[in-house]
């Protein structure tokens, strides 16, 4: 199974880390696109370590990024197919994190962009341990067969997508956050106002407010 590698910015109290914040970038990108947000949490989670692994394929329509899987319009499933073949490379490299640091699920947060977003959802929701929490940015819910089943764990949920988003309907967001309420999964939902696929100042906030809720940090951040 291939090994996921990325970029990585330690602790910013020093201290061996009490927190984890695992990032999954989008389709052609790599984690060097998202390792950035490392610097908009880093002093709410001082002693938090970020990671943003890249995809385990080079894209297939940018080859100088990676992606989860590939996109293929004409087959209704590719999706579901390709999350199902891209969870197990993430959770080995999740388990891998947590022998190599001492940290568990509860003390991970799994967050991503885009194709990055449903593969985290898919990825979190499958685990029978529980994490601290899943943020998804501009993304989808892909279902695990966990969720439908109810074996899975139901960490909180964070969603955040533009409502002028044309990569990816915003609708999607919406209807996950149907979905994960009536499966009984704590979930936390956000439009950004004029937004297209992006991360705005405003989402990041309402992701920093999630962050600081489920981390037990709330009062640092208004």
């Amino acid at each position: 199974m291939t090994k996921l590698s990325g970029p990585m910015v330690p602790t910013l109290s020093g201290s061996a880390p009490k927190q984890a914040i695992v990032l999954l970038h989008g389709y052609g990108s790599d984690g060097q696109d998202l390792i950035g947000l490392a610097g908009y949490w880093r002093e709410l989670l001082p002693d938090a370590i970020f990671l943003a692994p890249n995809a385990p394929e080079p894209c297939r329509d940018n080859p100088g990024g990676y992606q989860w899987f590939p996109i293929d319009f004409g087959r209704p499933d590719y999706r579901a197919d390709g999350a199902a073949r891209a969870r197990p490379v993430i959770i080995e490299f999740l388990t891998d994190l947590w022998q190599q640091t001492g940290l568990a699920a509860e003390n991970t947060i799994l967050g991503g962009f885009s194709q990055g977003a449903m593969m985290s959802l898919h990825t979190g929701l499958s685990l029978t341990q529980q994490l601290m929490g899943i943020i998804a940015f501009s993304g989808a819910l892909i279902a695990p067969p966990a969720l439908l089943d109810g074996s899975g764990a139901k960490p909180p949920v964070c969603l955040v997508h533009g409502d002028n988003d044309p990569v990816v309907d915003p609708g999607l967001s919406a209807e996950a956050f149907r979905t994960l309420g009536e499966r009984g999964v704590p979930v936390r939902y956000h439009v950004e106002p004029n937004a297209g696929h992006t991360i705005t100042e405003d989402g990041l906030a309402f992701a920093s407010r999630f962050i600081a809720e489920i981390s037990g940090a709330a009062g640092t951040v208004d």
